[in-house]
């Protein structure tokens, strides 16, 4: 039997805007940079944003956006995200970059195969 072929493609996940990510509770990480834009976006001042829209994270190590009760990010409205032309780093980086345990069973993005680069 011969070995497997090298990988040639990986996959991308295009995102549907299902929402699922934006309904899934834990820590949406804001660094001082994103609650400048975000805070601006929203056309309040950095302090106010903080008070009203951040908590400290569940790690200590800084802050992340609240969420509703039901654990849905506090941004969104129904499938919309408000604050979608500013939304954080984590938030566009969902489910390429990282992703949770689960994730495929909530998540309708479609994967798309990449050709790697330099094989």
């Amino acid at each position: 039997m011969s070995p497997a072929p090298p990988e040639t493609s990986r996959i991308f996940w295009k995102c549907q805007r299902c929402t699922a990510c934006c309904r899934w509770p834990g820590d949406v990480k804001v660094n001082e940079q994103e609650i400048r834009g975000i805070a601006d976006f929203l056309e309040l001042d950095v302090d106010t944003f903080i008070q009203r829209h951040t908590r400290l994270r569940t790690d200590r190590a800084g802050l992340s956006l609240i969420e509703k009760p039901n654990g849905e990010c506090d941004f969104l409205e129904g499938n919309d995200c408000v604050i979608n032309p500013v939304k954080p780093q984590q938030c566009r980086d969902f489910p390429n970059k990282w992703n949770f345990p689960g994730w495929r069973q909530v998540c309708d993005a479609i994967p798309v195969p990449v050709e790697n680069e330099g094989l």
